[in-house]
Protein backbone atom coordinates (compact mmCIF):
# COMPACT_ATOMS: atom_id res chain seq x y z
CA UNK A 1 0.00 0.00 0.00
CA UNK A 2 3.03 2.61 0.21
CA UNK A 3 4.84 1.47 -2.74
CA UNK A 4 1.43 2.95 -4.80
CA UNK A 5 1.50 5.93 -2.57
CA UNK A 6 4.96 6.46 -3.07
CA UNK A 7 5.06 6.06 -6.93
CA UNK A 8 2.06 8.47 -7.07
CA UNK A 9 3.63 11.17 -5.48
CA UNK A 10 6.95 10.44 -7.76
CA UNK A 11 4.83 10.56 -10.64
CA UNK A 12 2.87 13.98 -9.18
CA UNK A 13 6.22 15.79 -9.01
CA UNK A 14 7.35 14.25 -12.29
CA UNK A 15 4.44 16.13 -13.94
CA UNK A 16 4.91 19.20 -11.95
CA UNK A 17 8.17 19.58 -13.26
CA UNK A 18 7.78 19.28 -16.65
CA UNK A 19 4.97 21.53 -16.63
CA UNK A 20 7.58 23.96 -14.97
CA UNK A 21 9.69 23.50 -17.84
CA UNK A 22 6.93 23.52 -20.63
CA UNK A 23 6.05 27.31 -18.64
CA UNK A 24 9.59 28.53 -18.70
CA UNK A 25 9.66 27.49 -22.07
CA UNK A 26 6.77 29.45 -23.19
CA UNK A 27 8.01 31.99 -21.54
CA UNK A 28 11.45 32.57 -23.28
CA UNK A 29 9.26 31.87 -26.70
CA UNK A 30 7.24 35.01 -26.18
CA UNK A 31 7.78 38.52 -28.23
CA UNK A 32 9.52 41.17 -26.81
CA UNK A 33 6.42 43.34 -26.13
CA UNK A 34 4.79 40.48 -25.13
CA UNK A 35 7.17 39.65 -22.48
CA UNK A 36 7.09 42.79 -21.38
CA UNK A 37 3.27 42.48 -20.75
CA UNK A 38 4.29 39.51 -18.76
CA UNK A 39 6.40 41.07 -16.43
CA UNK A 40 4.13 43.97 -15.92
CA UNK A 41 1.03 41.96 -14.97
CA UNK A 42 2.81 39.30 -12.39
CA UNK A 43 5.21 41.98 -10.94
CA UNK A 44 3.57 42.92 -7.80
CA UNK A 45 2.60 39.16 -6.82
CA UNK A 46 5.29 38.46 -4.32
CA UNK A 47 6.37 34.61 -5.00
CA UNK A 48 5.16 34.48 -8.43
CA UNK A 49 7.30 31.79 -10.18
CA UNK A 50 5.93 33.36 -13.68
CA UNK A 51 7.38 36.64 -13.26
CA UNK A 52 10.58 35.31 -11.41
CA UNK A 53 11.11 33.50 -14.97
CA UNK A 54 9.63 36.32 -16.81
CA UNK A 55 11.74 38.77 -15.03
CA UNK A 56 14.93 36.74 -15.48
CA UNK A 57 14.44 36.35 -19.72
CA UNK A 58 13.54 40.12 -19.74
CA UNK A 59 17.49 40.70 -18.02
CA UNK A 60 18.79 38.18 -20.25
CA UNK A 61 16.85 40.14 -23.17
CA UNK A 62 18.21 43.38 -21.69
CA UNK A 63 15.32 44.94 -21.60
CA UNK A 64 13.42 46.95 -19.14
CA UNK A 65 10.38 48.15 -18.06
Amino acid sequence: MLVPRIKRRADRGTRALKRLVTIEADITGLADEDLLDLVDIFQGRAGSIIAEVSTAEMNKRGLSL
